[in-house]
């Protein structure tokens, strides 16, 4: 019995083991490749280096609904893509009480994804085009000090 038992806690093992790795989150693969973009983008703006003695503070981003996307869920993936660089900065969320006196090493960065044009209609599928601006800021002050737009389009399909 005990070897019955044993042979068949061994197939349901390899049966687990052959069964194919789950297909990756097509919105989540779209979404981690623009925040590596954006995060390539502002890990080469000059008042940023040396990146590893900077705080850069991600304020919430601005989404456009027409896209489907949680703002919450661009700024985690954006996080992440920030936190990934080597030698880079301190990374954190930025709140309105932060604003005033900061010294010279905090920078907010404020990004606004939007929808840049109508939904394109292909044979095989729908692409959304989109603009990612991203801007960052002394937390003390108004104007931005370095401001750029990536552009792009996700497949409607993943989103």
């Amino acid at each position: 019995m005990l070897k019955y038992a044993t042979m068949l806690l061994a197939a349901l093992l390899l049966t687990g083991c052959a069964n194919q790795p789950p297909a990756p989150d097509p919105i989540r693969q779209a979404l981690q490749n623009l925040s590596n973009r954006a995060a390539d983008r502002v890990m080469n703006v000059a008042e940023l280096q040396p990146t590893q003695e900077q705080v850069l503070l991600l304020a919430t981003p601005s989404v456009d609904g027409s896209l489907n996307i949680a703002s919450e869920r661009f700024l985690e993936n954006l996080t992440r893509a920030m936190l990934r660089v080597p030698d880079g900065p301190q990374v954190l969320d930025w709140r309105p009480a932060m604003a005033g006196d900061s010294g010279g090493h905090q920078w907010r960065l404020e990004t606004q994804l939007e929808a840049s044009a109508p939904r394109l209609q292909l044979s095989d599928r729908e692409l959304l085009p989109y603009r990612l601006t991203l801007a960052l800021f002394r937390p003390d002050t108004e104007g931005a000090l370095w401001e750029t737009s990536i552009e792009g389009a996700f497949d409607a399909t993943a989103l």
